[in-house]
């Protein structure tokens, strides 16, 4: 019975160990030379001035979640491309549907201003 879950616990052995190998290889090899601009706030362009743990406006979340929504809608766009000569009209239909139904809530959230970054 185990020897079934030899090759599982081999494939997770090889890669713990590979991965503890190459960070450490990736220790001892990379310069280790930090200067004042490599140490400098970078993202945001400025020294941070208020605590990590501040609120955030409701809004970046709203634009953070509409990205995910219309991100996933692409990656059910490309797989229906490709299979769309073998599902026919009943998919084309179905996609379309799929489509107006993101379209509106689009355009709802549009209207509403939750696409507005003040």
């Amino acid at each position: 019975m185990l020897e079934n879950y030899f090759p599982v616990l081999m494939f997770i052995a090889v890669g713990l160990v590979l991965g503890g190998v190459l960070l450490a290889v990736g220790r001892i090899l990379a310069p280790h030379k930090p200067d004042p601009k490599k140490l400098s706030p970078y993202e945001c362009g400025f020294e941070a001035f208020e605590d990590a743990r501040m609120k955030f406006d409701v809004r970046y979340y709203l634009v953070a979640i509409l990205f995910i929504l219309f991100d996933l809608e692409i990656a059910f766009l490309f797989p229906w491309a490709v299979v769309i000569p073998d599902i026919g009209f009943f998919g084309y239909a179905a996609m379309m549907v799929f489509l107006a139904i993101l379209v509106v809530g689009f355009v709802y959230e549009w209207k509403k201003g939750a696409l507005e970054w003040e």
